[in-house]
């Protein structure tokens, strides 16, 4: 293996703390990993990382040629993308916001493909704020306010939002006409994954911004069941519209409180501080944002 595969094996341990993890992500067996840093290490005569039963950490000296390793990685990446023909090529994970990804980017994934074969694509699925490094994710789409100082974000979106129930649920309890009518409704609970709290409902009552705990009998994290509670008349929801359009076209969930709408939802694209953007990322999240921006 050659001095740059050895830095690009370096950085991936550091970063997946695992020579485990590092050496499935490169294609390599693990003793072959093992046995390419101990000849790093011994042409640096530098010990590069710290390893226990556990884990593997960078020492001192292995931050700072990490630090090193990823500029010189992302220079020659950039130096070889500068010739022409040359098209972003390797291995992208990206972590997304299931509903989001389903409605919005899967019906356009085969043009990005088309446009970049080169490019392996593994897309997760999920809501929490994941270790970007240690996790071995390249980028994570998210909704709602972010404020994870470790990543940068490009907000791509704002996605109109609407308060909701069932035909069933307001022939029970009525419908209300302002927020101030919710005393003896019930909403269906929305957790936080990064909080863990139950999301309170909010309205824009003349330009001012309220937030109404409306009591409830049930509540669940993933968005699929939230629709689903009130499709089954559990309670009010309030979720973004695009996520609503097929019920609404149906009748199986009508619109209230109209005129006291939710703030919009941030949509941001997130990926790690310190790392330089790979072309694959880098045009990654230019199809994304575009993606947004033609049907958000």
């Amino acid at each position: 293996m050659d001095q740059l595969a050895a830095m690009r094996l370096f950085t991936r341990i550091v970063e997946r703390r695992s020579f485990t993890l590092a050496a499935q992500d490169i294609g390599i067996p693990r003793s072959t990993a093992t046995q390419i840093l101990k000849r790093l290490e011994d042409r640096l005569n530098a010990r590069l990382l710290q390893r226990t039963t556990r884990t593997v950490t960078p020492t001192l000296d292995g931050e700072a040629y990490y630090r090193r390793c990823l500029a010189i990685l992302a220079d020659v990446e950039d130096a070889e993308g500068a010739f022409k023909g040359a098209k972003p090529r390797g291995p992208l994970h990206a972590d997304v916001h299931g509903t989001l990804a389903r409605h919005f980017l899967f019906p356009r994934l085969p043009d990005f493909l088309r446009r970049y074969p080169d490019i392996q694509l593994h897309i997760s699925e999920g809501d929490r704020l994941v270790d970007l490094v240690r996790e071995g994710v390249d980028c994570v789409l998210r909704v709602g306010s972010l404020s994870d100082s470790t990543m940068i974000g490009r907000s791509v979106a704002m996605l109109d939002e609407v308060t909701v129930a069932s035909p069933a649920y307001l022939k029970r309890h009525g419908t209300p006409r302002t927020p101030d009518d919710l005393g003896g409704h019930f909403a269906v609970g929305f957790v936080s994954s990064a909080t863990g709290t139950t999301i309170p409902m909010e309205f824009t009552d003349g330009g001012t911004v309220r937030h109404c705990a409306v009591p409830s009998v049930v509540s669940v994290s993933g968005a699929e069941s939230f629709v689903a509670a009130a499709r089954l008349g559990l309670g009010l929801i309030q979720a973004p519209r695009y996520h609503l359009e097929s019920d609404l076209a149906a009748g199986s969930l009508v619109t209230v409180l109209d005129d006291y709408p939710p703030t919009p939802t941030p949509v941001s694209l997130l990926y790690p501080q310190r790392r330089q953007l790979s072309p694959r990322v880098r045009v990654f999240i230019e199809w994304v944002s575009h993606v947004f921006s033609a049907g958000a």
